[in-house]
């Protein structure tokens, strides 16, 4: 359900748009087809039992009476909001996104009340004509005007030509459980990557939250993340050796370079043989069947761009584009940027088990491990398997420019640790030669279900996030 890029904005255009070598993460430049309103038709085609209609009845009641805004919502929207306003950015227009997320001036705060009439209008219009009143019909007029007034690039053309992808997800084995990603555009093979390096290594043995275990969870990321920014891509752009990539034996010879009492100082990618603002939700039902569904309008609410009377705003997944010739991620018309966004699920015994995501960019794939080896690894029911203290490191090499200028300024680049790691396991982590560093943030946020056997029968566990508005709910 990932969109493309419009056709009419070429290379060469984008490259004249580009600052510091990069797109920008605002403005139409950054803007590819909307996805998420495809995805959901095509699930519901092949899996749906409820009428179509019905599905958008909770959500436009919603936005027209409105809701409370959660602690999270209203930071993100008070940032945001702010944001877009800030002079030199390169946003067409801001006029429409200030009349949604700001109405009387300023963004919602924790509590109040947020409502938005355009967007339930947007709604009715999908429930009652389906997926082609976004793509080839009203709505998809109203985004061609909108573009072609601010002049920007999308067209109807480029909106009904957008057709969600079924694809046949990668797997590994980690310790006989099955995990599943998302191969296609996304970084779903890094959390394959990651684990096939750390089924190398005595988990187990190394001891919950120890500095050992952090020491080894974050150089298999590094060695992945350099895999990573070199390969991953739009398969149908580039050919992506994901087999090669995803291989136990190509695990063991990277597994090779991790040293259990220091830091890897110099990490590159492999040689391939010659022949890179999130919402997730997990949910189950009485018959067993499971879903792990992210969507995602990238870092900091999105484009700042609203079409006319619309009610959303455009993603900015377009910035995710490499302007370098030769990668694999370089723009192209007519192409899918590299996603972060990666549902994860896992089976055992080729049944579901856990229907499982961490939002957050490129902590995706850091916190699935994270998760994954609480669970396998530690034994960690899956709400401890999220409570638990989290690490992240920022400054592999990247596809986007997601890190921090102290970051990129470390050849290692930052551990960041989160409050509650134990002192000791600090301090022995910096022995080691990791840059430490306690961030507020970035630790992603989880949410999961999971199927357990139990006597009598199928019994579910849920687990939502601390770090996020998220709940647990049964039904």
């Amino acid at each position: 359900m990932s969109g493309r890029s419009p056709r009419g904005l070429s290379l060469e255009t984008a490259r004249a748009r580009a600052k510091n070598g990069v797109l920008p993460p605002y403005g139409a430049v950054s803007v590819s087809v909307p996805g998420a309103v495809d995805g959901w038709w095509a699930m519901h085609q092949r899996y749906g039992k409820l009428a179509w209609a019905e599905l958008f009845e909770p959500v436009i009641a919603m936005a027209e009476e409105g809701v409370p805004v959660a602690p999270v919502v209203a930071y993100y929207l008070a940032r945001g909001v702010a944001n877009f306003q800030r002079p030199g950015l390169g946003i067409e227009e801001v006029a429409n996104m200030r009349a949604t997320y700001a109405p009387g001036g300023r963004a919602p705060a924790e509590g109040d009340i947020f409502r938005n009439p355009d967007l339930a209008r947007t709604f009715r219009l999908i429930a009652k004509g389906g997926r082609d009143a976004f793509y080839d019909g009203p709505i998809a007029d109203t985004i061609e005007a909108y573009f072609k007034r601010i002049g920007g690039w999308m067209t109807r053309a480029d909106m009904a030509a957008q057709r969600a992808t079924w694809s046949e997800p990668l797997t590994t084995d980690y310790r006989g459980v099955t995990v599943h990603a998302i191969g296609e555009n996304t970084q779903g093979l890094a959390t394959l990557q990651m684990l096939n390096i750390l089924e190398r290594f005595d988990m187990r043995g190394a001891g919950f939250q120890s500095a050992l275990s952090i020491h080894l969870q974050a150089e298999a990321k590094r060695l992945a993340y350099e895999d990573r920014a070199r390969y991953y891509a739009d398969p149908e752009f580039a050919k992506v050796p994901f087999e090669w990539l995803g291989s136990k034996d190509y695990a063991a010879e990277r597994a090779k370079l991790i040293r259990p009492d220091r830091l890897m100082t110099d990490v590159r990618p492999g040689q391939a043989p010659s022949h890179g603002d999130t919402t997730y939700f997990s949910c189950s039902d009485k018959d067993g069947m499971m879903v792990s569904m992210i969507q995602s309008n990238f870092r900091g609410m999105g484009s700042g761009l609203v079409a006319d009377g619309l009610g959303f705003m455009f993603q900015d997944r377009g910035q995710l584009f490499s302007l370098r010739d030769g990668h694999p991620n370089v723009y192209a018309p007519g192409k899918r940027p590299f996603q972060t966004i990666i549902p994860g699920f896992a089976t055992r015994q080729g049944k579901p088990w856990l229907a499982f995501g961490v939002m957050g960019g490129d902590m995706q794939p850091q916190g699935q491990v994270q998760i994954l080896a609480n669970r396998i690894d530690y034994d960690l029911d899956v709400q401890a398997a999220g409570d638990s203290p989290r690490w992240h490191h920022g400054g592999s090499s990247e596809v986007m420019g997601e890190d921090g200028a102290e970051e990129k300024a470390s050849p290692t680049g930052v551990l960041n640790l989160e409050t509650g790691v134990p002192a000791e396991t600090q301090a022995k982590l910096a022995a080691m030669g990791w840059k430490i560093a306690e961030a507020p943030g970035g630790y992603g946020r989880y949410e999961c279900v999971e199927w357990l056997e139990r006597a009598g029968g199928r019994v579910y566990a849920a687990a939502s996030e601390m770090r996020a508005d998220g709940c647990a709910l049964a039904y």
